[in-house]
């Protein structure tokens, strides 16, 4: 594939800016969603939920800016690792201590494994079929979400007449794709959020603002106080769920290096895998849900063009600042659900599209298709189970046979290693 900007290429700086907000456009909603699901689990008033995200946004600045740096050094998005958050509804929940306690300290193992190199000599296992299915296994594996975001009913507008929006705004942005041009083809996305949300305001009128009185300007640590409690089976069940985060970690990895083929591979993954875990003890420090490399980067990137890194840069820098200002994550959260799963189907469609390609680069044969196959129909399945079969698993194995993207994973590694193992 041909880029506009390459991995170590500086776009100018008004394409540099416009493309730090279009990432920041990607990631915000994903900070917003996964900040107000984790305080769902312990409620608390809306200026405790905005502390709470402010601190998400400094953490996943701080990760973001590390890992463009000193850490892989590849134009992957860094946000809230969904993992996490099924260790803490499977358990961890009542007791937020434990939980972040427990992040703290598999933040600091997987650091010191990762150190060691022995994620990078694993390489060897992510062929060219795997990241195909680790591409793919993404954008399925995250449509339960995408499904609630585009038919949840509000006060102004069904489930109905929202999946309606969608589809038109879906059907709407890839005909925008087809006719726009340079830089406007390559921050579609982020005028499709802007114009998005003005269009859902007009047609379904309600105010864009929070109802509450918070400071425009406000530091988030003045009220801090950690508290660490040690809780074994919380302990070793978020043990399984780093297992699982860093088979996300380095896979996501993997499928970049599959689409962009940088060079030193192991000593990207090496420091990659190593700042996902300091950062977590960071994140365990804070009290926050850990943070993980996002494996739908290759699809914005496809569809944008731009694979250079620095464009993360102004993004972490925009995340930070947000960090300092409680009104302005408020006002955030009023985006339109809607909105966001749209934006999202379009990027998960740049997603398949990116998988399918590779998978076609390969020689076809029957067995590809059975090791394709099987993952991604497991890991759809077992992203659709309801919560009351998900209840019946043991708690301690529910992080990892409870997360549909693992268990594919898992299995495709399994059906190109094992199953039909390569000769030779």
């Amino acid at each position: 594939m041909k880029f506009k900007y390459g991995i170590n290429e500086i776009p100018p700086l008004g394409h540099l800016l416009l493309f730090g907000l279009q990432w920041l456009a990607i990631i915000i909603p994903i900070i917003l969603i996964m900040g107000t699901a984790v305080t769902s689990l312990h409620p608390s008033g809306i200026i405790q939920q905005v502390v709470y995200i402010q601190k998400l946004f400094f953490v996943v600045a701080v990760a973001l800016f590390g890992q463009v740096i000193w850490g892989h050094r590849l134009p992957i998005i860094v946000g809230p690792a969904t993992v996490f958050l099924v260790g803490m509804a499977s358990g961890g929940g009542n007791n937020p201590e434990a939980v972040y306690t427990s992040i703290l300290l598999g933040g600091l193992i997987l650091a010191v494994v990762s150190i060691t190199g022995l994620f990078a000599r694993l390489k060897k296992l992510f062929t060219s079929t795997v990241v195909a299915v680790i591409l793919i296994l993404v954008a399925l594996t995250l449509t339960p979400m995408i499904l609630n975001l585009v038919t949840a009913p509000t006060a102004h507008a069904s489930s109905f007449a929202n999946l309606c929006f969608s589809l038109t705004m879906v059907f709407c942005m890839f005909i925008a794709a087809k006719y726009s041009r340079g830089v406007w083809k390559s921050t579609l996305i982020f005028w499709a959020v802007i114009v998005g949300t003005l269009a859902y305001l007009l047609l379904f009128p309600m105010s864009p603002l929070p109802p509450n009185d918070l400071p425009v300007v406000a530091t988030f640590w003045r009220d801090l106080q950690p508290s660490f409690v040690f809780d074994s089976g919380i302990f070793i069940s978020f043990l399984i769920c780093y297992l699982a985060l860093s088979v996300n970690d380095l896979g996501s990895i993997q499928a970049v290096d599959g689409l962009l083929k940088p060079d030193n591979m192991p000593k990207r993954i090496t420091r990659g895998v190593a700042t996902t875990g300091l950062v977590n003890v960071l994140a365990g420090f804070l009290g926050v849900i850990g943070v993980v490399n996002f494996s739908f980067s290759p699809g914005v990137i496809i569809s944008s063009g731009v694979a250079s890194r620095y464009v993360f840069i102004p993004t972490s820098l925009m995340l930070l600042a947000l960090s300092f200002l409680p009104k302005t994550t408020a006002i955030l959260g009023s985006i339109p659900s809607v909105v966001i799963g749209s934006s999202m189907i379009y990027i998960m469609c740049s997603q398949i599209a990116g998988g399918l390609q590779i998978v076609q680069s390969k020689d076809y044969k029957f067995e590809s298709g059975l090791i394709v196959g099987l993952p991604i129909i497991l890991g759809v399945i077992i992203s659709y189970l309801p919560l009351a079969v998900l209840n019946t698993f043991p708690h301690i194995i529910k992080p990892v046979l409870g997360n549909g993207f693992v268990v594919g994973v898992i299995t495709v590694l399994i059906m190109e290693h094992i199953v039909f193992p390569r000769k030779g």
